[in-house]
């Protein structure tokens, strides 16, 4: 029987084998690198190590080599003062720099290409330009990228009529050449109708939904699918299957080799209610039909093992979608994770976060938006309590593997309990593939220190707990969430030393 993979889509990891042990190398702390450092590892080109970091309006990227020595930084000095948003998509021997940013009036959308020795190829190229008559700093443009990265997706919405939405997409090839540009139109005749979820497979066709609910502060209750071929002018919608339960933490993934996406959340019977269990349903883009849907209930024995505290009919209820995988043969993985946070005033819970949503009725004067948020923790969202929040608790995670029918094959749960206060930073996990089995990496309090534990599952849902991380020096805190895989063994993580951001590269 083939071996069933899970791996990270948020954090592209791939391959690894693992060795039973570790070896830890650190960077030295850079006094520029303080703890407001905004940071993205990009990847391993060329021997070396590229991070990039912000720093109000100073931007650079950062080289280190197998020793984690600092051998370079390239100032980028092309990157304009307003900067909105900076994203990056990492090739064998080059990568590109998507950037954002205001000048005037407009909103601009631009890209550079640049090499391993973070040096330009070419001049900055612009890709779009949108004219608004107000100060945003808020990012316009949404850049996405198949998973095999030969089709790159740019788009941005015009929401200035409420009944019709503009979406402006624009497909490139892996060298930037435009494939297609359109301009769809999207009627959107209820009010708590939204866009969301919009993706781009290796074909380079788009799909995107449209949920509803029956009001703006309700579950969602319908779905519209939206498929664009790519050579193609016109959308074609598809409303999918609900039978009478309410949906709220909606995903979209796309299974390349069987040509079908998958639409995912957990429901409810009823409206802002417990979390009963989770919707699937597989979308078959060349019969242009559903091929499967289904709602798996969980039962108890499932929800006494999700359970922190509290009655099994709760138990659900702080769980959020994280990382979905396609398997071969038409199953998936999914892995979610228990997070809430807690201030002053009480707890906050599941309903505190869902609605109030970004893309609920946006603000009449501000016509574009991006319709993506932090996925995987709910206080990222543009409603959340963020200047109220003073813990932030991630526990549990439960793994689920279906077949391709959308029935629930079995569940498990990794029991974790982590919590910190007036930062998110330390808390949450990452996850790399040793082929057999899946290794989830996290902090642990022991003894008032944070320490790396690792706990793997395997195909069958076994859990195994391996012994905690050596060499772990003290004074480093771990930032697990933001590791990137950039080697067949090697993940970089990002750590704290006192009031300064390094990275420590765990070699298996």
């Amino acid at each position: 029987m083939m071996k069933r993979m899970l791996l990270s889509a948020a954090l592209s990891i791939c391959f690894i084998a693992w060795g039973g042990a570790q070896k830890i190398t650190y960077s030295a702390p850079d006094k520029d690198d303080t703890r407001q450092l905004n940071f993205d590892v990009i990847g391993k080109m060329n021997d070396r190590f590229l991070v990039y970091k912000n720093t109000r309006n100073k931007y650079s990227i950062s080289m280190l080599d197998n020793d984690m020595k600092l051998i370079g930084k390239q100032e980028l000095a092309f990157l304009p003062d307003r900067v909105l948003g900076v994203e990056f998509l990492a090739y064998r021997d080059y990568f590109y720099l998507f950037f954002q940013y205001q000048y005037r009036n407009n909103v601009i959308g631009a890209y550079a290409k640049m090499n391993g020795e973070a040096k330009l190829l070419a001049d900055p190229v612009v890709l779009d330009t949108t004219n608004i008559n107000y100060s945003s700093n808020n990012k316009i443009y949404t850049f996405l990228n198949s998973d095999d990265k030969k089709k790159i997706f740019v788009f941005k919405i015009n929401s200035k009529e409420e009944k019709d939405y503009e979406v402006t997409t624009f497909v490139f090839d892996q060298e930037m050449q435009l494939l297609k540009k359109s301009s769809l139109h999207v009627p959107m005749p209820e009010k708590s109708m939204f866009l969301n979820e919009f993706a781009v497979d290796n074909d380079g066709d788009i799909v995107f939904l449209r949920p509803a609910g029956s009001n703006q502060k309700d579950n969602i209750n319908k779905i519209t699918l939206f498929y664009k071929p790519l050579m193609e002018d016109t959308l074609a919608s598809y409303d999918l299957t609900l039978s009478k339960i309410f949906l709220d933490d909606l995903r979209l993934k796309i299974d390349n080799i069987n040509k079908n996406y998958l639409i995912a959340s957990f429901f409810s019977k009823g409206k802002r209610g417990n979390i009963d269990g989770l919707y699937a349903t597989l979308w078959n883009k060349v019969s242009r039909t559903e091929k499967a849907t289904g709602n798996a209930f969980f039962n108890e024995e499932l929800r006494a093992e999700a359970r922190s505290e509290g009655n099994l009919k709760t138990a659900f209820n702080d769980y959020f979608l994280q990382n979905i995988v396609m398997r071969k043969d038409g199953g998936f993985f999914i892995a979610s994770e228990a997070a809430y946070t807690s201030s002053r005033g009480g707890m906050y819970n599941r309903w505190d976060y869902m609605y109030g949503s970004p893309f609920y009725s946006p603000m009449s004067s501000y016509y574009y938006y991006s319709p993506f948020y932090s996925y995987y923790y709910p206080w990222g969202r543009w409603n959340s309590f963020n200047n109220q929040i003073n813990r932030y608790f991630a526990d549990n995670i439960a793994i689920l593997s279906f077949d391709s029918t959308t029935k629930l094959e079995w569940g498990n749960v990794i029991r974790k309990s982590q919590f910190d206060d007036n930062t998110d930073n330390f808390i949450g996990y990452t996850t790399y593939n040793a082929g057999s089995e899946v290794h989830f990496i996290y902090n642990e309090a022991s003894k008032r220190t944070m320490l790396l534990n690792d706990q793997s599952i395997d195909a069958q849902g076994k859990i195994t707990r391996n012994p905690t991380f050596r060499n772990l020096d003290k004074g480093y805190d771990f930032m697990p969430r933001y590791a990137k895989q950039v080697a067949a063994r090697t993940l970089l993580v990002p750590c704290q030393y006192r009031n300064y951001i390094c990275f420590a590269k765990i070699e298996f």
